[in-house]
Parts: C-alpha cells; structure tokens; sequence
C-alpha cells in the first residue's frame, strides 16, 4: 500500500488505481476492460494488471504491493483456487487493504455467505450479473473503500513515524545538552541530525558532504565537517549561498539534496550545518528538524554562556602568566604554545576534549611560582650556581602553594601542573623527586611542551636551536627527563607543533 506522507510527487498526473483481474477466461479480461475504460475516481484513471491462473495472481501480488482491488475467478486450475488465493491474500502475505470481489460463473458453486465469512472476502458476484453499470458501481465502492482505509493507515502509521520521531529528537536534544564546547556541540549537531533523518547507511555517508559553521555578524567560523578528504577546510559559493538563504528565511531549508540546518541563540550567534548528498525530506522530517531547532537553542544559550566564562577565564590565566613570563624576559607567546601544544598532545595521546580543555587553561599558570624569584636569579644571562639553582627550584612549590586549595578544576589541575612539571621520568628531577607514572600526565605533557618550546624559542641565556637539534635532544630525554609517550606523540605530530610555533611567534 502506498503511503504518500512519506514522500513527495513531482509528478503533475496522479498515479491510477491498479485493478487485477484474475480469470482463466481471456474474454472476462477483455470485457472488462472495456466496460471500465472511461472510469476515473478523484482525478485517478484505472491501471489492469492480469493473471490467468492462481499461480500468476500469487506472483503479482507478490511483486506489487499497491493494487486497490482484486476481481477473482473462484474456478480456475481447481474449483476452489479463487478462494485459495484469497486466503493466502489474508492470511500469508498478510494484505488486509486490497479489496476482493470475487466472481463466479458457477452460481451455487461457493455459497456467498459462507465465503464473504470464511475468506474475507469484500463482495461476491455471478459473472452473468455483472453489466457495465452493475462493474461501474462496483469498482465504485470498492475503491473507495480502498482509498477510506488506506488514509486511516497512513494516519495511523504517521503517528507512529512522529512519535518514534519526537523519541529520536528527546534522545538528541539530550545528546546536545551533554556537549560543553563548540566542536563538540557541532559535532553531535551533525550526528543527531543525521540520526533524526534515519542516515546511516554507510554508502549514504561516504557520498555526503557536510560543514558546520559558526556565524555572528556577516563572519562565518568552521567549527566541525565530515567527508572533506583531509582537505584544508573552505566555504564555496555555493555552501555561503545556502547559508545566506537559512539566514534569510531564519529556518532550516532543504532543496535539491541540500539541508541547511538552522539553529539560533539570543547571543545574536548562529549555529548552521550544512548536508548535501540527502535524497530526500518528507513533511514529518522536516517538522522534527524545527522542533530540534528549538530544543536545540538553549543548549546552544548555555554553551555561548559557558564558552564566555571559559574565555574570560582563560584570558585571566593568560595574562596572569604574561606578568610571570614579562619578569623573566619571556613575553610574546611562550605560554599560548605551551596552551596548544598541551592540547595538541593530550588528544593524540587518547584524553577526552574535555581532560585537554582543562590542561590547556591550566598550563599558563605552570610557572606562576616565579613572581617570588629575585630578579638577579631570574634574569641571569650566565650559569647559576647550585645556591641559585636552589632558589630557582622553590618557584615550582612556590606555585604550588600560591594555587592548592582551590576547588576550581582548573586551579587544582594547575596546582599540580607548577607542582610537578619539573620533575623527571626517572626520578632526578624536583622538588619531589617524582617518577615515571607517579608523575601526573597533566604534568608529564606540560614538561614535555615547555621543553620543547624552550629550545625551539631564545631565551636570555640561549638562542634559538635549529629544529633538527630540538628533535635530536628531544628523543635522547626520551625516558630521562621526559616520558616516553609524549615525545612520541611530540614528533608524530610535529607539523603541527610547528604550526603552532608559526602562529604564536613571541613579538
């Protein structure tokens, strides 16, 4: 049974009414045909598919899911095959929606009433008595039966379709409140949509192409996208059209295998995802997409209002390690390379975003035990000696003790940062003489960067080494000073280290 909800027509002509007939009389076939040749219902002319036997009638009403009536020769191969092949109808291949009007030429061959009761059938009549008005009226009724009950069923599977619907947009909308920054709020944008829109077959997701974007005041920022082949990430003219037309219209559209998904906040920001590559979006589709639009909008509020904290936050560490860096002639962006790097290397090494957001606004504060280094230790060109040295050292308690307390994550995770980011993997490092895994990973990533970046950048007692060096002395620490994991993820994602260096130069 078709179920035109489902999708939309682009044909201006409305599909016929398929009538089988089922004889082994070629002229009851031709008969009635002609008989019904002008007939039409709602606009709807009549389409004839013929079985000559109850073995054809079985194999095209196997292959042809949508037939509005059945006219059945009750003899055929048997006596009683009509009515074998009405029981099957029912009973095996489960078709309670197409009307049967069985036909006999045999008056008292099946007695009407025992089987319009046994076999369900719709209407029974003697071929003798079926003249061109007798058809007419007939097909009539049946049709219309046909048509009452399959828009009760497709009402009926609607509600299904939209409460199962409104299920996956709970479940979504519950997915996005979990998300706390951006990439992860696009990410599981594109995921839930797609979810929504019941994409998930595999063949369907290698074709698709699909971009997230932030956008705020005529800027768009590419937060997340999928199937971009490792690609440096853009907007063409024709994903910025689409995003202008959803702007425009302040709603998702969809058109010509494209969805533009609109979700807005009250920061005057826009999240807007872009799928192309779907083949089609029914009417219910598309209402579940603006109800997750809406839902989707507070977590949206909270998560711009959290990033503000975050940011304010993170630019109050920043500074705060600038002083410290200012003191000891290291200003520019020793500490925003050490933020990035810490990240860089928390993610390849299997930390959750999450475990490498708080890293990363933890690492300025690694050196923050500074502020109380007497200047003639702290700006020293030359050697210190091992007195020097050991005041030098008290900065990482000092730091310790300046943050320990806190409940903050963030200060308690750079507690341990200040506390322990001097300490070696083997053991010889200070003031704890920590080692191996007692070493906190926060800590043992956080060495690791700040190393790095030291060698890589000049220092009032060095100069700048060549990279080549950087990475020899890196690996040759490797298990010494530093963890063996972490150089390895060092060097396996030096490029973009090195990317890092080139955005942050120090001024």
């Amino acid at each position: 049974m078709p179920l035109s909800f489902l999708k939309k027509s682009t044909a201006i002509e409305l599909p016929p009414w398929k009538i089988l007939l089922v004889d082994d009389e070629k002229d009851i076939h031709t008969v009635t045909k002609m008989a019904l040749k002008r007939f039409e219902l709602e606009g709807r002319k009549l389409s004839f598919l013929h079985a000559y036997s109850a073995e054809e009638a079985r194999k095209v009403l196997t292959q042809e899911t949508d037939i509005a009536l059945v006219f059945l020769d009750v003899v055929m191969e048997t006596d009683e095959a009509g009515l074998e092949v009405a029981r099957w109808m029912r009973e095996d291949l489960k078709n309670k929606f197409t009307r049967i009007v069985l036909r006999t030429g045999q008056s008292g061959q099946a007695p009407e009433e025992k089987v319009i009761v046994d076999y369900d059938i719709n209407d029974y009549k003697e071929k003798t008595e079926l003249n061109r008005t007798k058809l007419f009226t007939t097909v009539f009724a049946a049709l219309r039966a046909y048509r009452d009950i399959a828009r009760v069923e497709e009402a009926r599977i609607a509600q299904e379709f939209y409460r199962a619907g409104l299920e996956r947009v709970i479940d979504a909308t519950s997915e996005i409140l979990e998300k706390h920054t951006l990439q992860q709020l696009f990410n599981a944008l594109l995921q839930q949509v797609m979810s929504i829109l019941r994409i998930n077959d595999q063949s369907m997701l290698v074709k698709m192409k699909g971009i997230g974007v932030l956008y705020s005041e005529n800027n768009y920022e590419i937060i997340t996208e999928i199937n971009n082949n490792d690609a440096e990430p853009s907007l063409d003219d024709e994903t910025l059209g689409c995003f202008n037309q959803a702007i425009a219209a302040k709603k998702s559209i969809f058109k010509n295998g494209v969805l533009v998904g609109y979700f807005p906040s009250k920061h005057n920001k826009i999240c807007l995802l872009f799928l192309k590559g779907i083949d089609d979006i029914n009417a219910i589709d598309s209402k579940l997409l603006q109800i997750f639009s809406s839902s989707v909008s507070l977590a949206f509020d909270n998560l711009l209002l959290n990033k503000e904290i975050i940011d304010t936050q993170q630019e109050l560490l920043y500074r705060l390690g600038d002083v410290v860096e200012s003191r000891s002639k290291e200003a520019g962006n020793h500490i925003r390379r050490m933020s990035e790097v810490c990240y860089l290397l928390a993610l390849a090494i299997g930390m959750s975003v999450e475990e490498a957001t708080e890293l990363k606004q933890a690492a300025p504060m690694h050196d923050i035990g500074k502020v109380a280094t007497p200047d003639a230790i702290l700006l020293k060109p030359g050697k210190l000696t091992p007195d020097e040295m050991e005041i030098m050292k008290q900065h990482a308690s000092i730091g310790f003790n300046i943050l320990k307390g806190s409940k903050r994550p963030i200060l308690k995770a750079a507690a341990t940062i200040s506390a322990q980011h001097h300490e070696k993997f083997d053991g010889t490092g200070y003031p704890n003489n920590l080692a191996g895994k007692d070493i906190h990973p926060f800590a043992r990533i956080a060495a690791t960067a700040d190393v790095f970046d030291a060698l890589t950048h000049k220092r009032c007692y060095k100069e700048a080494w060549p990279i080549e060096e950087v990475l020899s002395t890196i690996k040759e620490m490797s298990g010494v000073h530093l963890d063996p994991e972490m150089v390895e993820a060092l060097i396996n994602n030096i490029e973009k280290v090195l990317e890092i260096n080139e955005k942050f130069k120090d001024s």
